[in-house]
């Protein structure tokens, strides 16, 4: 007669255990799925499309040096995407279909220049959400500023956002201090990547109608520079709501000055001057006394902004025309 082999309580234990183990492995397993930033690499087109960096870089020098605002029409189309709905490209496609954001068109016919020279070189390889990070950081560096690693395997959203729909993702130049914190924040971006990332205002220009309401409206718990106010009242009328101003004395340049100017109650836009209120001051202060401080915080943050929702594995696209 056979006889029936009962579980002692260890080793049911011990199944038990194994079992949940299993589970646990299962839903790591799942967790690192395709659309998380790990798949991410320095090297992910080294063997695919090798000259892709230097195709870009090549690009961006040429076109800085024709017109030095290229380098602020592209590092704000990146961030724009990135905050949208993540570093996924799905702005790209409505840049240029709404009217009044001409310097985000700007920056639109640089990447697809860009895409045009890289599909020569390794057709259907390489996503305009890359293009776009890439030509951020050559396009800071073209100008002086610092260099930071960019990981590639971002793939093209096949959904597009609304140029207005990335107009109401990312900070209004409008905000206090306390709602810029709240919406880095929910970004997971800390108060020093806030300060250090509104430095890339170091380049490029605002129109009036960002600004004008401190000029001709008041605004509570505003201290802009009279001589200042005074100045952009006669360069910005009602009339001229989208004539352009430099956001810093050297707007060609990618510096500190920006930092400085905010010490001094010279910035052009609320949200900047915001930075003197609650403790995001001291970061002000850090960086207007060090710029080499600066350059390595907007690196860091750079890096996180380059890591928000991407797509990879496989999900989304690789568009021929960006």
């Amino acid at each position: 007669m056979q006889r029936v082999k009962f579980l002692t309580p260890l080793t049911s234990a011990a199944l038990l255990l194994v079992l949940l183990l299993t589970l646990l492995r299962h839903y790591a397993i799942h967790k690192e799925s395709p659309t998380t930033p790990s798949e991410l690499s320095t090297s992910f087109y080294a063997n695919t499309c090798p000259d892709f960096p230097k195709i870009a870089r090549s690009v961006i020098r040429s076109e800085v040096a024709n017109d030095s605002r290229s380098s602020a029409s592209i590092l704000k189309l990146h961030f724009r995407d990135c905050f949208a709905q993540g570093c996924d490209g799905s702005l790209l496609p409505q840049v240029g279909k709404e009217q009044g954001d001409g310097r985000s068109t700007k920056g639109l016919k640089i990447i697809n220049n860009i895409k045009r020279a890289v599909e020569t070189s390794c057709p259907e390889t390489v996503s305009c959400a890359d293009i776009l990070a890439l030509s951020a950081r050559e396009s800071v560096i073209a100008l002086g500023g610092p260099s930071w690693t960019v990981e590639f395997g971002r793939r093209d959203n096949p959904s597009s956002t609304s140029v207005a729909a990335a107009v109401d993702a990312i900070p209004s130049p409008n905000l206090t201090a306390t709602q810029l914190i709240e919406s880095f924040q929910k970004r997971g971006l800390s108060k020093r990547d806030l300060v250090a990332l509104s430095g890339g205002h170091s380049i490029g220009q605002a129109q009036c109608s960002t600004f004008s309401a401190r000029l001709f409206n008041g605004t509570a718990g505003d201290s802009i520079d009279p001589a200042l106010k005074s100045r952009l009242e006669k360069t910005c009328p009602p009339t001229a709501p989208n004539r352009l101003n430099n956001l810093d004395p050297s707007p060609t340049t990618f510096d500190n000055l920006y930092f400085r100017a905010v010490q001094a109650n010279q910035s052009l836009l609320f949200s900047d001057q915001q930075l003197l209120q609650s403790d995001l001051a001291g970061f002000v202060k850090e960086f207007a006394d060090n710029q080499k401080a600066f350059f390595i915080a907007f690196a860091n943050a750079m890096i996180k902004i380059g890591k928000l929702s991407p797509l990879t594995g496989g999900h989304g696209e690789i568009r021929a025309s960006c």
